[in-house]
């Protein structure tokens, strides 16, 4: 029997409910994911300045960890659609080379307190940051939109990820006179793209489910050309290639291996 307009409400309402609630908790999750970034900024509260080299550590940790992330997503595609997953790929890394392209062309010079070569350092750390959180809050509202604990693994991934991002900043500010308070504002600041893009990307996946694999590549893509291209090369220039290979190795072999676990 046809239902009216007042009865498919009644017939929708737990189904609309169920999925207002469902972009709720990934709001809520890619918004922790951001404000672990803040963390990165806790030993400044006692050191005003850490080794290169510990920070170099921390950074091909976060590389690690985002591969390990990227290997999952390009592998939950893949089995959906091969192709559509290597196109996703393809525009993702296209996004990220456009983005620092014009990034580039930016003279910004004072962050804050911050005047000349060390505002110049902290923006282009901070504006890389904040161009491939979009990619993070992309892939965090993707995943989610896989079943089963998937989506909770890749915010994990993430959040984990954040934390050497958020010392990375920190490593500029703090020494050049922003208080580490500051400093965990500007790194949670830098990661704050992630919630306002885990949403959008959940719904548009949701609604057409045949853009998963896409998005799941594009996500992928993003990530691993910013490893390649960002974070790995500031890895390498403040550690050694042996302690950078054990660190990247080990944080992406520990992802693939929960990534495993939980499929």
């Amino acid at each position: 029997m046809a239902k009216g307009p007042n009865g498919l409400i009644v017939a929708l309402g737990p189904t609309l409910q169920s999925e207002w609630m469902k972009a709720v908790a990934v709001f809520a999750f890619a918004l922790a994911t951001a404000a672990a970034t803040g963390l990165g900024a806790v030993p400044f509260a006692r050191h005003k300045a850490l080794t290169r080299r510990w920070i170099g550590i921390a950074t091909a940790l976060a590389g690690g960890f985002m591969l390990g992330a990227s290997i999952g997503l390009l592998h939950e595609g893949w089995l959906r659609n091969a192709t559509r997953t290597l196109v996703g790929a393809g525009v993702g890394i296209l996004f990220i080379v456009v983005t620092r392209h014009l990034l580039d062309g930016r003279r910004e010079s004072h962050i804050g307190a911050l005047r000349g070569t060390n505002a110049r350092r902290a923006i282009v750390i901070m504006a890389v940051m904040t161009i491939h959180s979009f990619t993070e809050g992309a892939a965090i509202g993707v995943a989610f939109v896989e079943e089963g604990s998937f989506g909770l693994l890749i915010a994990v991934a993430i959040a984990v990820h954040n934390i050497p991002e958020g010392l990375a900043i920190s490593a500029t500010l703090v020494p050049s006179g922003v208080s580490p308070l500051r400093a965990a504002a500007w790194s949670i600041l830098s990661s704050l793209p992630q919630p306002l893009m885990a949403v959008p990307a959940y719904l548009a996946v949701r609604v057409a489910r045949d853009l998963l694999p896409a998005g799941l590549g594009f996500a992928a893509g993003a990530m691993l050309w910013m490893v390649a291209t960002q974070l790995i090369p500031e890895a390498r220039r403040d550690t050694s290639v042996r302690s950078l290979s054990i660190a990247v190795i080990a944080a992406a072999a520990v992802m693939v291996a929960l990534q495993a676990a939980i499929a």
